[in-house]
């Protein structure tokens, strides 16, 4: 898992590198799979099918902007523009095992209340990364993540969570970036040897979203913009080790 959280970590270092005014989304999506299939990898999203959507994911990455929470499709008709922020979200398996990290990013100048955004919705997943260690209940860490954004005046989108990752993209448990009554009721708690994928997403303002026609993109309901951090991280002793990290 090491070696896939690499795999992932450099193709996302590129494409934050990459990712100017003028670039396309589709020009984005083609560096991943060139640099995957480069690791003898393979895309983990690519061909993936959704009971929503008529035809299969067929990007390599997700590529949101603004107001698209995730599942955002790469596109030659999507072009970065300065004051823009994307959201990529890429995974891999490797050696049969995955590894699955996202990041948002300023396209040019960005007005301040985005650059806002991102720096709540990264420092939630840095909150969760000090915080994990063997022995707690997610609840503590969930219940820390969600007041942190909140105290900044966003909101943590409800509708998509976290999850345990191995040798599929998805795996048991569910991980919330917020504490409800279904996780308080089924909580887990964190032991050595475990690996989840912990993914915040957040909404300059509400929490509410939709899924295009497409059957795949979700944007905020409101119209406002959303941001998307993840890391696929292993409990080890006396805390986590994030396998997904980039340069």
């Amino acid at each position: 898992m090491r070696r896939a959280g690499a795999v992932v970590g450099g193709v996302l270092s590129k494409l934050q590198v990459m990712a100017e005014p003028g670039v396309t989304t589709a020009q984005l999506d083609r560096v991943a799979l060139e640099m995957a299939a480069a690791a003898g990898a393979e895309a983990l999203f690519k061909g993936v099918r959704s009971p929503q959507a008529r035809q299969p994911f067929p990007g390599a990455i997700c590529a949101s902007v603004n107001d698209e929470v995730v599942h955002g499709i790469p596109s030659e008709t999507t072009v970065l523009r300065s004051g823009d922020i994307l959201s990529v979200d890429f995974g891999v398996r490797l050696g049969g095992y995955c590894g699955d990290s996202a990041m948002t990013v300023a396209i040019g100048d960005i007005a301040p209340e985005k650059q806002r955004l991102l720096n709540a919705t990264k420092g939630m997943l840095d909150v969760a990364i000090a915080e994990i260690r063997p022995g707690l209940r997610w609840s503590q860490v969930a219940r820390t993540m969600q007041r942190y954004v909140e105290d900044a005046g966003f909101s943590v989108v409800r509708d998509f969570v976290g999850h345990g990752i191995g040798t599929k993209m998805h795996e048991d448990p569910k991980v919330p970036n917020f504490v409800s009554r279904e996780l308080l009721a089924d909580d887990i708690f964190l032991a050595e040897g475990m690996v989840l994928a912990i993914e915040p997403m957040v909404n300059a303002g509400s929490y509410h979203v939709r899924t295009l026609a497409n059957g795949w993109t979700v944007v905020t309901k409101d119209g406002k913009c959303s941001a998307h951090f993840e890391h696929t991280i292993a409990i080890v002793r006396g805390g986590c080790e994030v396998l997904t990290a980039r340069q």
